[in-house]
């Protein structure tokens, strides 16, 4: 292998993207050719209108971050009071309670205390997230 071939090899465009795509993820709505080049500029770190290996590996770990934050925040809402957008000792209860764990008010209040950085008796989304990772 020449030099020319490794530095091809480590290239994506927007035409082999939007392929990687449809091959990997076939459960995923296609990318359009215009998202896949929007991609492509908004990554693309030296401005030569392709997508490096190291590039594309970093986006996929954002894209992978991205995610994790989403479902996270899924969860959090979950154990969440209704409409506080924070979990209490009491809305810990209740999900507790609906997954089969029975723990008292007091009891959820201990393990909310544990990450409740604040000290305000609850746990915010970002001390939810300190919790799970």
């Amino acid at each position: 292998m020449n030099a020319y071939s490794s530095v091809l090899m480590k290239t994506v465009t927007a035409n082999s993207l939007l392929r990687s795509f449809d091959a990997a993820w076939d459960d995923r709505e296609e990318l359009l050719m215009e998202e896949a080049q929007e991609v492509v500029e908004s990554v693309d770190s030296n401005g030569d209108g392709l997508l490096g290996l190291e590039e594309f590996v970093g986006w996929m770990e954002r894209e992978g971050e991205e995610r994790k934050m989403e479902e996270l925040r899924e969860a959090s809402r979950m154990y969440e009071m209704e409409g506080s957008e924070c979990i209490t000792p009491k809305s810990l209860k209740r999900m507790l309670s609906r997954l089969g764990e029975s723990r008292s008010v007091e009891d959820c209040s201990v393990m909310i205390r544990q990450f409740d950085v604040n000290g305000d008796g609850v746990l915010s989304f970002d001390e939810f997230k300190l919790m799970m990772l």
